[in-house]
């Protein structure tokens, strides 16, 4: 109860209402989608008049379009606005300047930038905490409360590593955790990981697939005693099957996915039915659009977002770049929300053959993890139309056989490809500590 106290306090310096917002987002979850849908339109037409009124970009935008503010009412009305990409916020970053900003809390923010070069954003304060309290609240569908212990294995995007080392011990205590880096998961690092949660005896853990996946492994085939978890929850890459099941057999609990962006606000969180991520309501709108970016009842697109409170820079129809597939299904949890059926990863993620056809990277995890193959990890890269370097880590099960068939397999995707392997001891991870499964560099050149 005590380090529950300090979590509310600790957050409440930075937001006075931080802990109001919480209480508020928890009661909201079991709500109709009808009412939570009313709410989110009703602060869509306050952003869309704040951002006409004080960004001189939308205001622009709008007068080229012949709308008006009046014409943005509704979720469907968004598909009268064009997306917003990347590269037009670079192109009209002082355009994108509210012109009240001076009187606003608000902090500068930079994506990762690992298909390309980094996108900086400003956050508000309030959107920020607002942000938080529908984290917590998404880490409530798998048993945790505020000030629950809980350790990170993460890289920038999850905060780690990205503050004063007196800061981040600071953050720690108050908050109840302790972060690990992913950046580099050698042995020593493995056994010093070990060690912490031994020692923490967190009740929650949460990182990257990859990296809870390659110390999943590490433990197993090492037999190392590890103290185990209620639940941990996963974020930032795409989980894939074969890392769910090999996480959670080694911490012996289930294991939660979850998808959220702090510069285009939106987020969702699985819950014990395990059935899809819940799209939360209360700081955006997330809509999944067709080529054409019109939006889907259900099925596979693009994830657009729409920011409704960083008025210090608003979001709308932002391309996330990232693939996600729309259910148009009630779950039995009795949650109310639309959901996500996980997120493929980024548009950036699929290859291109020479016959002109799109292969999504999923293709490449079923090829190299799900078949048994004896391999720890992998990389593909294409670096032109017709050519694909390939870096694989290894285990001693891995023999020519399995190398024959990994070529056969891609071949009868692309005779075109010409395939390049290399076997490496380690693959680096990006700048935001992530692991890149595949890295075109066609779309990352093109940028």
């Amino acid at each position: 109860m005590f380090q529950r106290e300090i979590f509310i306090l600790a957050h409440n310096l930075g937001d006075r209402s931080f802990y109001s917002k919480y209480e508020t987002v928890e009661k909201n979850q079991w709500r109709p989608y009808d009412e939570r849908k009313i709410q989110q339109e009703k602060q869509l037409r306050c952003l869309i008049a704040y951002s006409f009124n004080q960004v001189p970009y939308y205001r622009s935008l709008f007068k080229e379009l012949a709308l008006r503010p009046e014409d943005i009412k509704t979720i469907e009305d968004l598909e009268k606005l064009p997306v917003l990409t990347k590269e037009i916020i670079r192109a009209n970053w002082d355009a994108l300047k509210p012109a009240n900003l001076s009187s606003m809390a608000y902090s500068s923010r930079a994506t990762g930038g690992s298909t390309g070069t980094p996108m900086k954003y400003r956050l508000s304060s309030h959107d920020r905490f607002l942000g938080g309290a529908l984290l917590y609240r998404g880490w409530g569908f798998g048993g945790y409360d505020l000030g629950d212990k809980m350790v990170f294995l993460a890289g920038s995007s999850l905060g780690v590593k990205t503050q004063h080392p007196i800061v981040t011990k600071v953050h720690e205590l108050v908050r109840n955790v302790r972060k690990f880096s992913s950046y580099e998961m050698g042995e020593a690092e493995m056994q010093q990981l070990a060690g912490l949660l031994t020692s923490f005896r967190p009740l929650f853990v949460r990182g990257y697939p990859s990296a809870l996946h390659l110390f999943s492994q590490w433990v197993d085939q090492n037999d190392v005693p590890i103290p185990f978890p209620e639940a941990v929850f996963t974020s930032a890459e795409p989980l894939f099957p074969h890392m769910r099941k090999s996480i959670g057999d080694v911490f012996n609990c289930e294991v939660f996915n979850t998808y959220g962006l702090h510069d285009g606000g939106v987020s969702a969180y699985e819950c014990p039915e395990h059935a899809g991520l819940h799209i939360d309501t209360e700081r955006s709108i997330l809509e999944v659009v067709d080529q054409d970016h019109r939006q889907l009842v259900e099925g596979e697109g693009t994830i657009l977002a729409t920011s409704l409170y960083n008025y210090a820079m608003p979001f709308i129809r932002f391309s996330t770049d990232d693939e996600g597939t729309l259910i148009d299904a009630e779950c039995a949890c009795g949650r109310h929300s639309k959901q996500l059926n996980g997120v493929l990863g980024r548009t950036a993620d699929i290859l291109v053959t020479p016959e002109g056809k799109n292969i999504h990277g999923w293709f490449f995890n079923h090829l190299f993890y799900a078949s048994g193959h004896g391999i720890k990890e992998y990389q593909v890269t294409q670096t032109a139309i017709d050519q694909l370097v390939i870096k694989l880590v290894l285990d001693e099960s891995f023999d020519g056989t399995n190398l024959e068939t990994i070529k056969k397999s891609i071949a009868a995707k692309s005779a075109g490809w010409n395939v390049q392997f290399k076997e490496v001891d380690t693959i680096n991870r990006t700048r935001a500590g992530k692991f890149k499964f595949i890295v075109n560099d066609m779309v990352s050149n093109a940028r």
